[in-house]
């Protein structure tokens, strides 16, 4: 994220890395989310296109270069699982299967990964003051749209989520927990924090 972007786009910069290795990925067979896992999940998933403007086509190409084209091998499959967040303006009956479960789990941490460099910007305290705060502008900005535009609105938790107050709570969280989810031992902290069934 450069400081141009912050001043002339209404999203974050996107990070732009080499193309990774594509390599296949063990699926642990126990990761089946509750309802406020999938509620997370899918909120982390909204953080990361909101952070990447091309999010949506990025979560695809690093599932083939992790080997998960069999669990998203488009968009609109990607979606379709996405849907199970019992707070989407369009829902799916049911849960997650483990594979599916996990999948998403991988492809986050990867992405988290992947976009490490500006979410390390945002939680820096190094950063200037009013180029943070323009930052955390224009994510916080984007996150609520993608709320708008994905989310039941006129569900009374996702109207509490879409506050001022609550939606700048709300990215910090999320920011953070991409911030763990990357980088060695990644995919453990995002399975226990989501698998955990306290609020």
């Amino acid at each position: 994220m450069n400081e141009s972007s912050t001043t002339s786009s209404d999203s974050v910069e996107p990070f732009r890395t080499a193309s990774p290795k594509k390599q296949n990925v063990f699926l642990r067979p126990h990761s089946v989310l509750g309802r406020k896992g999938l509620e997370r999940l899918d909120l982390l998933l909204l953080a990361i296109e909101s952070i990447d403007l091309n999010g949506g086509e990025s979560l695809i190409w690093v599932a083939q270069q992790l080997g998960l084209e069999n669990v998203f091998p488009n968009r609109v499959e990607l979606w379709k699982q996405r849907c199970h967040n019992p707070l989407r303006r369009s829902t799916r009956r049911g849960s997650l299967d483990s594979t599916e479960s996990e999948g998403l789990i991988l492809l986050l941490c990867s992405m988290s990964q992947r976009l490490y460099p500006l979410i390390h910007q945002l939680l820096s305290s190094k950063e200037p003051i009013e180029l943070s705060r323009e930052r955390w502008k224009l994510l916080n900005k984007r996150l609520i749209h993608l709320m708008e535009e994905r989310m039941n609105t006129r569900l009374s938790s996702v109207q509490r989520l879409m506050t001022p107050t609550k939606v700048k709570e709300l990215s910090r969280q999320l920011v953070f927990t991409l911030a763990l989810s990357a980088g060695p031992g990644g995919v453990d902290r995002l399975r226990a924090s989501l698998l955990d069934p306290t609020p």
